[in-house]
């Protein structure tokens, strides 16, 4: 179900048969590296994964992690972008993951504000946050040139590992 369109991408609700792309997409080497390994081993990790949290949120919430398509190349995914609301953060959290030859091109500013937008409009936040590992320079960058402010470090999950928290009012 497409939920919204910029200059250049299709957003989307994730579906079962994403299965296959959102096991590429978790496995990539940023995505292990500044996302962390999600354990999703198999088509069938990843059906389980996307039935039990992605599509999960967007009955709890009515928003969750998107699938990004090139207009150009329909049903061609590239990566993902979308809200979460993790129990362990008080604001909902922007996030966003490219395959590698779609990373650098302007797709995670493009797709961000799409749902930004999106997240203003339709599900009236006022606020956004954004939580990366301090040493993801790109997705810093990427979120100061979106407007986000580093605000804080944060250690709001289970491994410790310290992260930056970014905020915008929107």
């Amino acid at each position: 179900m497409i939920i919204t369109e910029t200059e250049r991408l299709i957003i989307s609700k994730f579906t079962i048969e994403d299965a296959s792309f959102f096991l590429e997409l978790t496995n990539t080497p940023n995505a292990l590296k500044y996302i962390g390994d999600k354990n999703l081993k198999s088509v069938e990790d990843a059906e389980k994964y996307l039935t039990n949290k992605t599509i999960k949120s967007y009955h709890d919430f009515k928003f969750g992690f998107y699938k990004l398509e090139l207009k150009e190349e329909k049903n061609k995914p590239i990566g993902t972008c979308g809200l979460a609301k993790r129990k362990e953060l008080d604001d909902v959290d922007l996030g966003f993951a490219f395959l590698p030859e779609y990373e650098g091109r302007g797709f995670g500013y493009e797709a961000s504000k799409g749902v930004m937008t999106l997240a203003k409009q339709t599900f009236k936040l006022n606020k956004l946050i954004a939580i990366t590992v301090p040493y993801n320079k790109n997705s810093i960058k990427l979120l100061e040139k979106l407007g986000f402010a580093c605000e804080k470090t944060v250690k709001p999950f289970e491994d410790d590992e310290e992260l930056l928290l970014f905020a915008k009012n929107i």
